[in-house]
């Protein structure tokens, strides 16, 4: 197929802001976690752009999104051998390959990321490097391949995800779950106060998150069309009106509308319509918002119930979020919004979306939960001392025990 220019540009610069994403999610995680572990929230979020990178250039593409095989791609293109003229299985791209390979290798450096703040404040940065290597080989990869390509088994089945509601956050969601059960619990959790060190860094991390969404969601429509103008005004009115479903419910319950509850309402709501940018229009992404954000905020306070700690509410967050978006996307797609989509329940498709839809996220809880679950527990067995970090320091910081380095000098240098 003939390559075509604004489309080459439009998903280059969407990688571009993808990237972004990632230092945007290391300062919102920063500023919530204890001023102690600022460096180490940075640094994890930082090591995903390393060293996710050079395992998808290695291998992770190849599986992904090559090979006709239902449930994991072959390894013709690892190594980045014949990437620039190969087309990734499926497809018929009007981009080149390799602007194809970098849009989806941003995707796979920001996944892993988000667990980052499930897990923060106690583990071992070897437990980390290792953690994610295998994480993007043996669950980013697999599930990655199930949605996005055109091999993929749900993918024929007829589930939808248009940028990654499902590969992306219940897959990082769920894993950050099964972390977190094996890690146990910070020191002092839950019953000393651990409040964010610097909310406006968190505020800023969010319209960072805001602004590379609609790179992550309108880039994924691949061209510079109409459909990725839809993608990226769902983007936005979900985002505006999730945030208002947070404080709504925040104020009628706690009797505040915080800071946090905006920046956290607003990622509720990008996370939600991920899965259905470029499915729905009109007024369903306010809908589909504002849905979400009541019900992540509902689902955060699910950990004191349940007794986990996730530290930085990515539980209730992106997996909640991601499953709410999921499956609403059964209610509300519209075909005539895009020809290689359905129509859900309400543009009166029946409930066979929805079934599958319901059928993607309940593949992607249990195989992530449970490869993840698996990773934590061996990588506990065999690292000398265990994955997590000692209780003497937790106490000091990982900032100091970990990188050797300070977020903060406040005496004089």
């Amino acid at each position: 197929m003939e390559i075509n220019t604004g489309d080459t540009a439009w998903v280059l610069a969407s990688a571009a802001l993808v990237l972004f994403m990632t230092p945007g999610l290391a300062l919102f995680y920063g500023g919530m976690v204890r001023s102690k572990n600022i460096l180490a929230m940075l640094m994890q979020n930082f090591f995903c752009m390393g060293l996710v990178s050079v395992i998808w250039a290695a291998l992770t593409y190849s599986l992904a999104f090559h090979g006709t095989g239902k449930y994991l791609g072959d390894l013709d293109l690892a190594w980045m051998r014949d990437v620039a003229t190969t087309q990734p299985t499926g497809f018929a791209l009007t981009i080149p390959p390799l602007a194809f390979l970098a849009f989806q290798l941003m995707f796979a450096i920001i996944t892993p990321a988000l667990i980052t703040g499930a897990i923060a404040d106690r583990m071992k940065w070897l437990g980390w490097v290792l953690f994610l290597a295998l994480w993007a080989i043996l669950v980013y990869a697999p599930v990655a391949h199930w949605v996005f390509s055109p091999a993929g088994w749900l993918f024929k089945r007829g589930a939808l995800d248009f940028a990654g509601g499902t590969v992306v956050h219940v897959n990082a969601g769920i894993a950050a779950l099964a972390a977190v059960l094996v890690l146990g619990k910070r020191k002092g959790w839950p019953h000393h106060p651990m409040p964010p060190h610097s909310l406006p860094f968190t505020l800023l991390g969010a319209g960072i998150l805001w602004f590379g969404w609609y790179g992550f969601n309108a880039g994924s429509a691949l061209a510079g069309n109409a459909l990725a103008a839809q993608a990226l005004v769902n983007t936005h009115m979900a985002a505006a009106a999730a945030m208002l479903g947070w404080l709504i419910v925040e104020r009628l319950k706690s009797g505040h509308a915080t800071t946090l509850g905006a920046a956290s309402g607003l990622v509720a709501g990008l996370v939600a319509i991920t899965p259905c940018a470029g499915f729905v229009a009109g007024m369903a992404p306010i809908y589909i918002g504002l849905i979400a954000g009541a019900l992540c905020y509902l689902a955060v306070s699910l950990k004191f119930r349940f007794g986990y700690d996730d530290s930085l509410d990515v539980v209730g967050v992106h997996l909640v979020g991601g499953i709410v978006g999921s499956l609403l996307l059964g209610l509300f797609a519209d075909v005539s919004i895009n020809e290689f989509g359905r129509d859900g329940v309400f543009l009166d498709g029946g409930w066979g979306l929805f079934g599958d839809q319901l059928v993607a996220v309940g593949a992607t809880i249990v195989y992530s939960f449970v490869v993840t679950f698996a990773i934590v527990f061996v990588l506990d067995k065999v690292i000398p001392g265990g994955i997590r970090v000692t209780e003497e320091d937790e106490e000091t910081g990982l900032d100091q025990t970990q990188h050797a380095e300070t977020g903060y000098a406040f005496e004089r240098v």
